[in-house]
């Protein structure tokens, strides 16, 4: 991600019209000050979507999307972040900064982006040339089309054809090397990666060819796939084969399907399910569950039967139990013995392959299957154990309904009662269910619900901050969000709730920005202010009260005792 100043991305979402920008591409309606519609990012009947045009931000109160004109950018219209910034500035006028106007060419990784489609224009080349490959694609019932969109190509025979096709200096031989598409052997000779393979170009989140995935022509040959190693540009475990031509296909995903192979990728989009995925050579990472639900609302996932599925369906379901916020849904699909997505779908059709989709087990049921497997759930140690292998990971959920419901479910498998406490009671935080005036408050929760929807009623306040020792839930919260404040002074809501993002309490943070208080800016600030003389009022009563426990026991020194002096006829 190109760095840009603070200062500069805080100048362009003060000039951005959110509501401008979501209602080209969203239908909005107006509700008082803000404006909702359906959410854009998943499927639902009754409006939850809300868009802030004071605080310049969006928040979808079913699945929890939410951030600024960039993040929807890059979210609905599958931007990359620099991409996004570049869009929203030509827009109001303004110009990157130079450096990162800059860093959006990189001169370490272009060269290398060059190598790749040189690489991929080679392999096109040769697929046509090649009866074999082109027989074997026709095998598969891949059309030409098909084999277009996906940019299928073929590595002919032999050691040394792409070496001496672009290998041609010493510079074009280190990039190529560098890309992943030679090997090296132990005497320090260097040949050809993929030779006499069917080739899958790997494409990036803005279509460029990263890395490429080799399959054999005949099952007699192993390894059946090999991938690009590991280079600067391609990390396995961050992307997902096909999902560039996924996003292309559809102008809005509801679901996205995960499969192993890239030929099941391939099949499932000729035959009208441009919907599948597939993880290189690897289980599904945290990274790839992320991604997955940021494409999509539901992943399934598609498995073999046999235990070594079962495993990857597990490795899977860990991946994505903290991945799932409301509305979020997975499901898990287990396939019948020598059959693949590929066989499956020309064996049975479009038809056939989405209704063994609809039978998938969904994740709540998977999980506590698979939990279940080997214990007796009819004996209390049975129970016990379920309890004691379900709770670590139901404790990684995030908060809402699902989270909830799963408890629920432990509850009436084991008997136990389920939670009864929310995790923000922990910062003295009460998140609200829906935008609306919120009921009394701590001082402390006040404070920071009164940060969150005016950040510049702090823009003055520096540290020290005479609360700081204050032993009360929130404080470090409330500290945090001033020193981000006295840094940027000019941020609005939106860019501190994404600053917040990773926050444990990041959903109850978001809740909380869109309640509406009453009252006009200077209300707010005097309030503001209000609430933070109070707090240090309390604070300079918990410093007596520890000085004065302190002197009850002999333990207070000379400058204790003149410190308690100056509190005591300071104090109210």
């Amino acid at each position: 991600m190109a760095r840009i100043p603070d200062a500069f991305l805080d100048e362009l979402l003060a000039r951005t019209d959110i509501v401008e920008i979501i209602s080209a591409r969203v239908q909005l309606k107006q509700q008082g000050r803000e404006y909702t519609a359906c959410c854009p990012f998943h499927d639902e009947r009754s409006p939850s979507f809300t868009v802030s045009p004071t605080k310049q931000f969006y928040h979808c109160f079913g699945c929890g999307a939410h951030g600024t004109a960039i993040s929807f950018l890059m979210n609905y219209d599958r931007l990359e972040f620099l991409d996004a910034v570049e869009e929203l500035a030509r827009r109001v006028g303004m110009q990157l900064p130079r450096d990162a106007a800059k860093q959006a060419i990189n001169p370490d990784t272009q060269p290398l982006f060059n190598a790749l489609e040189a690489a991929q224009r080679f392999f096109r080349k040769h697929l046509a040339e090649s009866a074999e490959a082109r027989s074997y694609l026709q095998s598969r019932e891949v059309d030409a089309a098909t084999a277009e969109a996906f940019g299928i190509g073929y590595a002919p025979a032999g050691f040394s054809a792409l070496k001496d096709a672009l290998g041609t200096d010493e510079r074009r031989m280190k990039l190529l090397e560098k890309a992943g598409m030679f090997s090296r052997n132990d005497r320090g000779h260097v040949y050809d990666k993929f030779r006499h393979r069917l080739m899958f170009p790997i494409h990036d989140r803005r279509g460029r060819v990263i890395a490429f995935g080799g399959r054999v022509l005949s099952s007699e040959d192993s390894p059946k796939y090999l991938n690009s190693p590991e280079t600067p540009l391609f990390h396995k475990g961050r992307e997902l084969y096909g999902l560039w031509q996924v996003r292309q296909a559809n102008s809005k995903l509801h679901r996205l399907i995960v499969v192993e192979g890239y030929m099941d990728v391939v099949a499932l989009f000729q035959h009208g399910l441009p919907e599948a995925v597939a993880t290189l050579g690897t289980a599904t990472t945290p990274e790839h569950a992320e991604l997955l639900f940021r494409s999509a609302p539901d992943a399934y996932f598609c498995f073999d039967g046999d235990a070594a599925g079962r495993r990857a369906a597990s490795r899977a379901m860990h991946a994505v139990l903290p991945r799932m916020r409301d509305g979020r849904q997975a499901f898990f699909l287990f396939l019948p013995d020598g059959e693949d997505p590929d066989s499956l779908i020309r064996k049975e059709g479009t038809e056939g392959f989405n209704q063994r989709l609809q039978n998938a087990l969904p994740l709540s049921q998977f999980f506590f299957d698979e939990l279940s497997a080997d214990v007796l759930l009819h004996t209390l140690e049975g129970k016990s154990r379920l309890a004691e292998r379900a709770k670590p990971l139901l404790a990684q959920i995030p908060e809402g309904a699902f989270a909830d419901l799963m408890h629920a479910r432990l509850a009436e498998l084991t008997g136990l009662a389920a939670r009864t406490q929310t995790p923000t009671a922990s910062v003295g935080i009460r998140a609200q269910p829906q935008a609306t005036t919120a009921p009394r408050r701590s001082l402390v929760s006040n404070a920071i619900t009164l940060l969150l929807q005016a950040p510049q009623i702090a823009a003055h306040i520096t540290p020290p901050y005479p609360f700081a020792t204050l032993e009360q839930p929130g404080i470090p919260l409330l500290c945090q969000l001033l020193d981000i404040i006295a840094e940027r002074p000019n941020i609005k809501t939106a860019v501190l709730l994404e600053m917040l993002d990773t926050h444990p309490h990041a959903a109850a943070l978001n809740k909380l920005a869109q309640t509406n208080l009453p009252g006009d800016a200077a209300s707010l600030q005097a309030e503001f202010t209000d609430a933070l003389a109070k707090l240090a009022a309390q604070t300079r009563k918990q410093r007596i009260a520890q000085l004065q426990q302190l002197l009850a026991d002999g333990q207070i020194n000379a400058s204790g005792k003149a410190e308690l002096r100056t509190l005591l006829s300071t104090a109210e």
